[in-house]
């Protein structure tokens, strides 16, 4: 039996779908919503189809709605990341850029992929990213007015300090939101205070690492969780030729981000990270450099002390 792949480009009032099969394709469309989605599962099933897997782009709340509306019918589905389908696209010299292409660009990609089986995070940890991903909207937008007092008339100054005030406090009210609902869940509590026993690791980091390590990604290994915070080292090396290795930064900024502070802690503090920071420094590598590889240090870490359930032992080795 031939392998069929629906390929769908979402929008944000609509998504387009490509059904592949032995080298041909069906087309159709339908708006993004409830009604959308139970007029895609009819025109599935006019194909009879018992064995298809449908592969879509991440595209956030766009694509969310409608992956769980599928995977909660029974049917396989596989979201992919953007930059993914792009690059396949480039590697064909594809030219057309329609949703209608797009949508047949995903099935082709789909039908070569090794594709896996996109499960839908808890609702705990959903609504615990959606609460990071608040504050750091609020801590933005609380940069940005703090940038404009500073060369602001006079004239304007008491309404930016209107805003600010609001803006303070609902920081104030994200952040203790975001500790309720994690003391409020005895499985997020349990996990928090293993990785609050990690000097460096606080209230302000802690949400981002119970989001990036929930057993529910299916990450194996550190090595993975360090590729999603775009930790990993992109090596930049032809023949003789050998170029400055850089970050890949691909991943999750706001989890980078979180780890940054630890990681200066953790250099000076921190047994388990302090030994292989000095060697990198006496090998006359750069600060930078030093902080991104304790970054890493406490991404293994803390997925050690998770995965063992056990506290910080100051003896600990990650060598």
């Amino acid at each position: 039996m031939p392998q069929i792949i629906i390929g769908i480009d979402i929008a944000k009032l609509k998504f387009d779908v490509a059904r592949l099969c032995e080298g041909k394709y069906k087309h159709a469309k339908f708006a993004n919503n409830a009604e959308g989605f139970a007029d895609f599962i009819l025109w599935l099933n006019r194909f009879g189809d018992t064995d298809v897997r449908l592969c879509m782009e991440a595209t956030g709340t766009y694509s969310l709605a409608l992956a769980e509306s599928l995977t909660g019918q029974g049917y396989f589905v596989s979201v992919i990341n953007p930059a993914q389908i792009h690059a396949f696209g480039r590697s064909e010299l594809s030219r057309t850029k329609t949703d209608k292409a797009d949508a047949k660009l995903v099935a082709r990609y789909g039908l070569q992929a090794q594709l896996d089986r996109w499960t839908p995070l808890p609702a705990n940890i959903r609504c615990l990213q959606a609460m990071t991903r608040r504050l750091e909207h609020l801590l933005e937008m609380h940069r940005m007015e703090q940038n404009r007092l500073e060369t602001a008339d006079t004239a304007i100054i008491p309404s930016i300090n209107a805003v600010l005030a609001t803006l303070n406090t609902e920081l104030k009210a994200t952040r203790q939101a975001i500790r309720d609902h994690i003391d409020n869940d005895p499985g997020l509590k349990q996990r928090s205070d293993l990785l609050e026993s990690i000097p460096g690791i606080g209230h302000a980091t802690i949400p981002y690492l119970l989001v990036a390590m929930s057993p529910h990604h299916g990450y194996a290994n550190a090595k993975q969780i360090v590729a999603h915070a775009g930790l990993a080292q992109a090596i930049r090396q032809s023949g003789q030729w050998t170029g400055k290795t850089r970050l890949a930064k691909n991943g999750d900024p706001r989890l980078r981000k979180a780890l940054y502070m630890p990681a200066l802690v953790d250099w000076k503090y921190n047994p388990a990270i302090r030994a292989s920071c000095q060697q990198l420094k006496t090998n006359g590598k750069n600060g930078k450099l030093i902080v991104c590889a304790a970054m890493r240090k406490l991404i293994h870490l803390a997925f050690a002390i998770l995965k063992s359930g056990k506290p910080f032992d100051p003896d600990f080795s990650l060598a």
